[in-house]
Order: C-alpha cells, then structure tokens, then sequence
C-alpha cells in the first residue's frame, strides 16, 4: 500500500476501535499494535488545560529549579525533561542526600531505561515503607507520561517536606486504551493528584506524637505540662509567662525569643516582627525561628511555618519537643 492508502487503513482502524473518546484525543498507531492485555494511558487534551493542573506543574517546575539551581540545570516542561532519568537522578540525590550509582548521561534508550530503573528503585524503596500507591513505571516515565511523572513528583516533593504549596484537589481526566481479545478498549478515569494540604501532611510518617494524641490524651497533658515548665524556665527571665501551647507560639515571637534564650544571644527586633498583624508575618516570624534552630545545629523541624500560625497542636508541640530534648538540660 502506498502511503495514503495504509493512513486511509489506520484511519478506518481507528475509527471502528475508538467509539467514545473525548474530542481531541488521538489514537495513536502504535495504540493498534498494543499487546494482548497491555494498556496506555493518555492524560486527555481537556485537563491539560485545566487551571490548577497547570498552577501544579508551575509550582513542580519551580521547586526543580530551585533545587537544581547549582546543578545549572533548567527544566522548562516535565514531560521533556523528566523522561530520560537525568533530572529524576539529581533531584533524588540532591532531597535524599544519597549518590545514585548510575552512569552519567546516557542518550540510547537502553542506557536511560536503566538509569530511570535504578533511580525508580531507590524512590520506591523510600516511599512504598510510607504507604505511597506507586504510580509510575520505567516504562510509563519514559514514554513521557505527564500523569506518572507528575504523582512521582508529587511524592517526592510531600515526602521530603518541601518547602512549596501544593495546589489542593487537583485532578485530571486520563484516557486509558486497553487492547481485549485484539479489539482496542477505551475508558476515561478520573486521577487524583493532590488532596487537602492536611491530607498530604498527613502522609508523613507517623511518629511519637501520633501515637500519643491518637492513643495517651492522659500522657499529652503530662507532656504538655513538661513543655510548659521547660519554656518558662527560659521565658521567665524576660519576664514572659506561657500558659498554653497551643496558641502563645502562633506568632512566632515566643519561640524566636526562646531560641535566644536557649542559644544565649539576642535577636535584634528588626530581625522579625515583635506585633505581627497579618498571617504572614506570623509565618516570616515561625519560620526566621525554624531558620534559628537549624543555625543551632538542630535538625529541620517537621512542622511547617503556616501549620504552626493555624494553630496545629501537633506541629506545634513537635517543634516544642524537638527543643525540649535538645535543651533540657540547659540553664
């Protein structure tokens, strides 16, 4: 057959295999050549489009770039620049402080399939312990499926705390072509991508403090007042007084001067806001304190910032704790 004639043929194939599928979706030739069984997953044309789902994509590309900044690598658009293993194995080294024995930069498609196999091994060894649904596949990355790198991305970017705002509820249309008894099946599912904020925190793994609010509320009362002595002994000597958690370490000035304290230095005033009004000066004031902690040699506070300024007990006392066990023994 001469060339018009076998695209007139494909043509014809697709038409019968593909009844319902949303407008703008292509079948591609290859999708007829689909193994028994075997399915490809397409994110429809629609979701593309969709606000949020691209707000998600900024804000993937801006982290990337942000932690890559000394790498000099630029990643403009996920599906082209994830596909090949390279950006994955940076990214991964760099949130997980761990070298990748992996080759340098590979261009044959062999050479890239196994980089991404091995940097794919490493990230679901970290994730799947935590409850993470894998996503993704060598196959499904390579193939640069936006849908496959944007979960792994999301994954990585919850687990390892970083320090962005996922967009919430954010969702896309994924058609799925699945070949059955030689005819080609099409369906359109729906994938959830983000949660709530909350939801995603709370994915975390769990550690004392869950077991204690979910299972001691008697033990949360003994620990709290242990917390509230420990900070008064250093608050005192300003003549500052807590009396309860939950809401006197909102603002973050109490734990900015705390740290002071603690470390035996003074926080010049034009450092944070000694009055914060707005919710994020508060933030500016919880995280400058976080920032203080790290100086001191403490590891990154679990919490975030803004979970502290909503009041979250648990954030909160984490931070407390993190303090308390550090410092107990100081006078």
């Amino acid at each position: 057959m001469d060339g018009n004639m076998s695209d007139l043929h494909e043509e014809g194939k697709n038409a019968i295999n593909a009844p319902l599928l949303p407008a703008g979706t292509e079948i591609h030739p290859e999708d007829t050549l689909l193994e028994e069984n075997a399915e490809r997953i397409m994110l429809d044309p629609t979701s593309r489009e969709n606000l949020k789902f691209k707000d998600l994509l900024k804000v993937l590309v801006d982290w990337i770039n942000s932690e890559l900044e000394e790498e000099r690598i630029i990643v403009k658009d996920l599906e082209e620049d994830c596909y090949d293993g390279q950006v994955l194995q940076k990214l991964f080294e760099k949130l997980s402080g761990r070298k990748l024995n992996v080759a340098e930069v590979t261009q044959s498609e062999i050479g890239q399939k196994q980089k991404l196999q091995t940097v794919l091994e490493a990230v679901n060894r970290l994730l799947r312990p935590h409850g993470w649904t894998i996503e993704w596949s060598v196959d499904s990355i390579h193939s640069k499926n936006l849908v496959a790198i944007v979960y792994l991305l999301v994954a990585l970017a919850m687990h390892f705390q970083a320090p962005i705002r996922l967009p919430e509820h954010v969702s896309v249309q994924v058609v799925v072509v699945k070949k059955k008894e030689g005819i080609l099946q099409t369906s359109v599912v729906t994938k959830e991508l983000t949660s709530t904020t909350e939801m995603m925190l709370g994915r975390f793994e769990r550690d004392a403090f869950d077991t204690l609010l979910d299972h001691a509320p008697d033990k949360l009362n003994v620990v709290k007042s242990s917390l509230i002595t420990f900070v008064n002994k250093h608050l005192n000597k300003l003549n500052l007084e807590v009396t309860e958690l939950e809401s006197q370490f909102a603002d973050g000035v109490y734990l900015i001067l705390l740290m002071g304290l603690l470390k035996d230095y003074f926080v010049p005033l034009y450092n944070f806001f000694l009055t914060p009004e707005s919710f994020e000066q508060k933030v500016h004031n919880v995280a400058f304190a976080f920032e203080l902690m790290q100086d001191g040699g403490l590891k990154k506070p679990k919490a975030r910032p803004e979970d502290v300024v909503n009041l979250n007990l648990k954030s909160t006392l984490r931070v407390l704790y993190n303090l308390f066990t550090n410092y107990k023994n100081s006078d």
